[in-house]
């Protein structure tokens, strides 16, 4: 597993951010953020956690489906709609996850900047409200984003 930083901030009372870099061009990048085959190989947090369910119809106004499986069996599911993409730099999608822990419906932008062939990815999240952002940032999110970027980093090494 990679042992790369996952710098985490607070940009504003309204949101999260996450950057990390990755060792790979920021096409490859993208397609591991867009195609759902990929997505189901490095989006899953944790061991033991799988992604049976990812559906992607990605255009702008395209939504999303993705659904989680604990290692006990219960079912985590999330949902969204694309506003905005600009391949291979940029997507923007809302998220709404089917029990709201997040309080209400997060809107998601993530950039992608590319710099001798290792691409930085920033991913924020704008919550409903603070509180919202302070609770989603008390849960194991940052944990489960870490894993999964490390899981990610094996699939681009690939």
């Amino acid at each position: 597993m990679s042992n790369k930083p996952l710098d985490i901030s607070r940009p504003s009372k309204l949101e999260l951010r996450w950057t990390r870099v990755f060792d790979a061009p920021r096409d490859l990048v993208f397609a591991a953020l867009t195609e759902p085959d990929l997505v189901k190989r490095w989006l899953t947090g944790p061991p033991g956690i799988t992604l049976p369910v990812c559906e992607i119809d990605f255009r702008v106004g395209g939504r999303f489906r993705y659904v989680w499986e604990m290692p006990d069996g219960t079912r985590m599911g999330m949902d969204g709609e694309y506003k905005e993409i600009t391949p291979p730099a940029k997507i923007v999608h809302t998220e709404l996850f089917d029990e709201d822990w997040t309080g209400g419906e997060t809107l998601v932008t993530t950039t992608l900047t590319e710099e001798d062939g290792q691409t930085r990815m920033t991913t924020t999240v704008r919550y409903s409200s603070e509180a919202a952002r302070d609770a989603a940032s008390k849960t194991g999110m940052a944990d489960g984003v870490a894993h999964s970027y490390a899981l990610l980093d094996t699939l681009l090494a690939e």
